[in-house]
């Protein structure tokens, strides 16, 4: 079934209203640059764009928004020109807050495989079993790898100076 570019028009404008947040934080939390986010970012919904596939929900939606994303955020870290040309941007990112600011800068110094889990569990609201199939690991795997980011959460920003249930 082919759809009149009204439908699809309408399907972008819906996505991008639902998602474009969700998407942009994580290409920043992969990439810690505003170049490259926002060209992940409108790969992102580029693809989706192309996608003929219907989803099931937006459940089905966001976690292929979210897969899609972090695969395109992963090509761009291997990729040729991003492994050895230098930035020349600021890669701190700005929040409301002090507080919020610093939690952000700790959680981007943590190594990947924990950033993703603390993202997608405390910024997405996903519970592990979710968390284990979008990153297609065991849930054993993402409860350890909770904790471990937690505990290494809690010594950067000095133990009790911060407390946000982690």
């Amino acid at each position: 079934m082919q759809c009149t570019p009204v439908e699809i028009n309408n399907k972008i404008t819906s996505a991008l209203d639902q998602y474009s947040d969700m998407v942009r934080r994580i290409c920043y939390i992969y990439l810690k640059n505003n170049a490259d986010a926002d060209d992940v970012f409108q790969e992102v919904f580029l693809v989706l764009l192309k996608n003929k596939a219907t989803f099931e929900n937006p459940e089905h939606e966001k976690a292929w928004l979210i897969r899609v994303t972090i695969n395109k955020c992963k090509d761009l870290l291997k990729s040729y020109w991003h492994k050895n040309v230098e930035s020349l941007e600021n890669k701190v990112l700005s929040f409301e807050s002090k507080t919020e600011n610093d939690l952000m800068q700790v959680v981007l110094s943590i190594p990947k495989k924990y950033k993703d889990v603390i993202y997608l569990f405390y910024y997405q609201e996903y519970n592990v079993p979710e968390i284990a199939q979008l990153l297609k690991r065991k849930e054993n795997t993402i409860y350890s790898q909770l904790n471990r980011a937690r505990k290494l959460i809690k010594e950067k920003l000095g133990g009790t100076e911060y407390e946000y249930n982690f």
